[in-house]
């Protein structure tokens, strides 16, 4: 029999008894509309509406497509629908137990479904990233030919897992992580919808928002969850998902943590303080607490920042180094990756030697500020570069420093009200004990009277 994405006879036995197949199957949509997030995707006159049939008439047909994005944001999903509205022949092939043999076997089928039916066929290849080159390879007459449209679906980036003349002739359409806001509509629908739970059960809030951290933007691991949860519910008797028995469930506690309340502060200032008394294990903890609670991967990034320079400054000048880059590589790939990067930073900081004196430093030097300790800045540094700056004095008597054999010219810097002010004062911990001699040095030979 050829193979397809939903049988006839699983189909049948679907509408008898829609309970004998898993959650996420029957809450699958049927049309485009009904389709979740991906609205980017969705728009009149998109790929994937006119392999539906909509606007897909004339000379210009529709095109292949292949569908990137992470496990659980609809790539089979989109098959599915497309399979069900479409007037086209529909076929289905995994990657993982395809091989050439099953490839062509197809294409000759869309052959003669063409010729001899004048009906074209739509191939839907899921993982399309485990065929070899030489698999890839056997798909280009088809599809350039288009005896066949092709839907091919990876969660790798295809750049580096499909063949350039594959791709060449297909359209690449990036599918998005859902939000929040997406997988709490599709809970809504599963629980009310007589497909899915037909309001058999109830979800509080709480137990809402811990399953939206268990699914990570996935749909699938939602509803997945939101089944097992439910059933135990209704086992016991209850009519409400409890916030416990969703945690008995899936194993897995539930963080007592808002993140636009209390916690989201005291949580991230137990991170920092921990970070600056140098326990690295607490530390650790705390970041943990943050990304079980799903708090935004950035926010923490930038909070390291800060710690970077707060608490450790030139005690150790690589740690600002590393929180950047830090924060950098958690924009560029998010969680759960971003974990590792977090736990990579948060240790370096935690065991950095630690020093506060560019924090106070610059406090010390804000404060004289606003306190009108300034006064105008000396004669000789003024700018001179404009015309008539030289009748005005400027720049006059100014000393080169690197004309000098140590590179150091003790002249005045400082505003007369400021000039034998001393506001960084270095520790010896780690690296800044060389800045603690380099300071000693220069202010010396800068003939600095101490304060």
């Amino acid at each position: 029999m050829e193979p397809d994405l939903f049988t006839a006879a699983a189909e049948e036995r679907q509408e008898k008894d829609p309970t004998g197949s898993p959650l996420a199957v029957r809450m699958r949509p049927r049309t485009l509309d009904e389709v979740v997030g991906q609205q980017h995707l969705l728009k009149p006159g998109s790929p994937l509406r006119r392999l539906v049939g909509e606007g897909s008439s004339g000379p210009a047909g529709p095109s292949s497509v292949i569908l990137w994005g992470p496990p659980g944001t609809g790539k089979t999903t989109l098959a599915y629908v497309v399979s069900k509205a479409t007037n086209k022949r529909f076929v289905e092939l995994s990657a993982i137990t395809a091989g050439v043999k099953e490839v062509r076997a197809v294409i000759d089928g869309a052959r003669r479904a063409s010729g001899g039916y004048g009906q074209e066929t739509v191939l839907f290849l899921d993982e399309i990233h485990r065929f070899s080159k030489a698999q890839q390879d056997s798909l280009l007459p088809a599809v350039e030919n288009r005896w066949v449209t092709l839907i091919a679906a990876t969660t790798e980036n295809p750049y580096f897992s499909v063949i350039s003349p594959l791709l060449s002739r297909s359209l690449l359409l990036t599918l998005e992580p859902l939000t929040d806001d997406d997988v709490r509509s599709l809970l809504r629908r599963a629980l009310t919808e007589e497909r899915g739970l037909g309001g058999a059960v109830t979800l509080p809030d709480d137990t809402a928002e811990h399953l939206l951290r268990i699914a990570g933007g996935d749909a699938r691991r939602a509803l997945t969850a939101l089944e097992a949860a439910a059933g135990a519910a209704l086992d016991k008797g209850e009519g409400e998902v409890s916030l416990a028995t969703l945690e008995e469930t899936v194993d897995r506690a539930a963080v007592k943590y808002d993140r636009d309340g209390d916690q989201h502060y005291d949580v991230a200032s137990a991170l920092i303080k921990s970070i600056r008394g140098s326990d690295v294990d607490a530390a650790l903890h705390y970041l943990a607490r943050m990304i079980e609670a799903g708090e935004d991967p950035r926010f923490i990034a930038r909070r390291l920042m800060i710690s970077a320079s707060e608490d450790i400054g030139l005690a150790d000048p690589s740690a600002l180094q590393i929180a950047v880059a830090a924060a950098q590589a958690v924009a560029m790939i998010g969680f759960p990756e971003a974990a590792l990067t977090l736990s990579h930073a948060t240790i370096a900081l935690a065991l950095a030697p630690k020093s506060n004196a560019a924090t106070t430093a610059i406090g010390a030097a804000l404060e004289d500020v606003r306190k009108g300790l300034a006064g105008p800045v000396p004669s000789h540094l003024r700018d001179s570069h404009y015309k008539g700056a030289g009748k005005l004095g400027h720049g006059k008597g100014y000393t080169f420093p690197h004309d000098l054999p140590e590179g150091i010219a003790a002249q005045q810097y400082a505003p007369d009200a400021l000039k034998d002010r001393e506001y960084y004062e270095p520790t010896r911990h780690g690296a800044e004990a060389r800045y603690a001699d380099a300071v000693e040095w220069t202010r010396k030979h800068l003939g600095r009277k101490r304060s």
